[in-house]
């Protein structure tokens, strides 16, 4: 358990012992207490199983069409897996759409449920489970995700061995999946599928007027859900656990079914809820980060909390005007589709707060930042310095290794002024992230660069510790 955690919980406990010698016996309530902790730690257990092996979503491929893909890749990729061996080829497939294998079964991934007939389902980790040199961290923002990529070679493998395309596939052709890798285009695929629903859930005939704006997102770490009481980076949410089931939305799914998952969901949400952010690894400079604590708190903090052992959080929504980052997102969400929304049975009819003319974008917790790039809620910055310093940002870049970058802190990349002209497959124009796309712009939170250089590496080094 994690030392916040930890104290969290022994005050808890003290004081439901303190309060016990007044209603009763404080052992009584010291057994009562670890019993609900006992509860707590089986409901986050099962949510995390939930997520590995559970089929929210219909099935998306066969193990055997996963293996096959290698045939319908573009040179020279296909005449360097021909050569592998069977488990070479898989593991090629594996990197070259971010996943991350299985430590019990690396023939399989993380970021899909596979059931015992050997099909795969996509699950949340897809998303939210990246990996840091190498290693997955659950909850991480999955920097690597190729989802466009993976569904473009699955409808060319499924046609030449004779099979039926997937929703997924189907779906993925009239809504991209992401035009970087490492970005999702969710939040679209939700306004989509809700078009098809009631405010119960039931399909309908879709009745939508207003145009849709395709968008890429950068997923948020999940270590911090715990601190908010809103979701999404406008804050538009009431967070709970019925926020959750959008994202199995699928047109084979009835209202009836979704509705029925409430209690599955309450166990993923607990498992969500329950994450810590991972401790940096390599070593930190004291006095340097010292210092930065110090910048941290004159500078950042009014926005982003304080960290420690009494740590806080604001909340705060800040205009657009002023944080100044890509505003694609905030106006495509419409006013139209935030009140669907809370008038449905995942806003429990209009019960739960929803706002629906945000002005701006909740500055989130930043514990954990030094292993959840790219930064920004579109992903257009790949390393803190760039975050700290809007000069330094790169126009355009790519990912060159899994290795982090631990002088800028966060992805290693190469930087370009534009997508080189050599470029011509989709799947490698999307391992580039274009700044200049609509929806995809690195302006904006420029509060670093009022800062001197000594004071911006202080403080790089004080995110260190978060």
């Amino acid at each position: 358990m994690h030392a916040d955690s930890t104290i969290r919980f022994f005050r808890l406990l003290i004081f439901a012992i303190m309060f016990g010698w007044s209603v009763g016996s404080p052992i009584l309530e010291s057994q009562r207490l670890l019993a609900d902790e006992q509860a707590v730690r089986e409901s986050i257990a099962k949510g995390r199983d939930l997520i590995l092996n559970y089929r929210f979503l219909p099935r998306d491929f066969h193990q055997a069409t996963f293996d096959d893909t290698w045939q319908d890749w573009p040179e020279p990729l296909r005449s360097q897996a021909e050569h592998l061996s069977p488990e070479g080829r898989r593991s090629m497939a594996l990197k070259r759409y971010g996943f991350t294998p299985r430590p019990d079964d690396p023939t399989k991934s993380m970021q899909f449920s596979v059931d015992a007939e050997g099909w795969w389902t996509m699950n949340c980790f897809s998303c939210h489970g990246g990996a840091v040199n190498g290693k997955m961290i659950e909850g991480l923002p999955n920097a690597q995700i190729a989802l466009e990529t993976l569904y473009s070679d699955m409808r060319q493998t499924k046609r030449r061995r004779g099979e039926t395309l997937s929703q997924m596939d189907l779906g993925s052709m009239a809504v991209p999946m992401g035009t970087s890798n490492g970005t999702s285009n969710a939040v679209v695929f939700g306004i989509a599928l809700m078009s098809f629903r009631d405010k119960d859930l039931n399909l309908k005939l879709p009745f939508r007027m207003l145009p849709i704006i395709h968008h890429d997102m950068d997923a948020p770490a999940w270590w911090n859900v715990s601190k908010r009481d809103r979701l999404y980076i406008d804050g538009f949410v009431q967070k709970n656990h019925r926020a959750l089931i959008p994202f199995v939305m699928d047109q084979m799914n009835s209202g009836e079914t979704m509705r029925g998952w409430e209690d599955e969901f309450k166990h993923v949400f607990a498992y969500i809820e329950s994450l810590e952010p991972p401790v940096y690894p390599n070593a930190i400079n004291d006095q340097l980060s010292h210092e930065g604590a110090e910048v941290f708190a004159h500078h950042c903090a009014a926005c982003h909390g304080t960290y420690g052992q009494e740590p806080t959080y604001p909340s705060r929504l800040v205009p657009i005007k002023k944080i100044g980052t890509d505003p694609v997102r905030l106006t495509a969400l419409t006013e139209y589709d935030r009140r669907v929304y809370r008038d449905s049975w995942f806003a429990s009819y209009g019960a739960d707060a929803t706002v629906l003319t945000p002005q701006g974008y909740l500055a989130p917790p930043l514990d954990g930042i030094w292993a959840s790039a790219p930064y920004f809620h579109n992903g257009s910055v790949p390393t803190i310095e760039g975050v700290l310093d809007s000069k330094s940002r790169p126009v355009v870049w790519k990912r060159i290794a899994t290795s982090h970058d631990v002088h800028r802190v966060g992805l290693s990349v190469d930087k370009f002024e534009s997508i080189p002209g050599n470029v011509k497959r989709p799947d490698e124009k999307r391992e580039y992230f274009d700044s200049t796309i609509p929806g995809k712009s690195n302006t904006g939170h420029t509060f670093g660069d009022e800062l001197s250089k000594a004071q911006r590496a202080a403080l790089l080094e004080y995110l260190k510790t978060l």
